[in-house]
């Protein structure tokens, strides 16, 4: 039976650009509020919806993430069990 590892198909340059862009993304929206002309208590609303839209992603990332990795998972088990019948297979073998 042969296993072959997870491979990591996320570049470290793709993490990176990633990080910088969610951060930017972030950062401009945050002094976007910051400077509305509006009250105090419509900035602080708009800037719960931010924090509660970035928890939200944060929170489907993970979950798109665990089901990915369930779905990897299932697989290499019923690739695992396959190998295991092949492996015990003898087609000339007679019962």
């Amino acid at each position: 039976m042969t296993t072959r590892p997870a491979k990591n198909r996320t570049t470290t340059a793709f993490y990176a650009q990633a990080v910088i862009s969610f951060g930017l993304s972030v950062a401009a929206l945050g002094i976007g509020i910051a400077y509305l002309p509006v009250t105090t208590w419509v900035r602080s609303f708009m800037g719960l919806g931010l924090l509660y839209v970035v928890t939200s992603t944060f929170t489907l990332a993970k979950c798109v993430r665990d089901r990915n990795e369930e779905a990897s998972v299932v697989s290499r088990v019923d690739q695992a069990r396959l190998d295991k019948l092949l492996a015990e297979h003898d087609p000339f073998k007679n019962d």
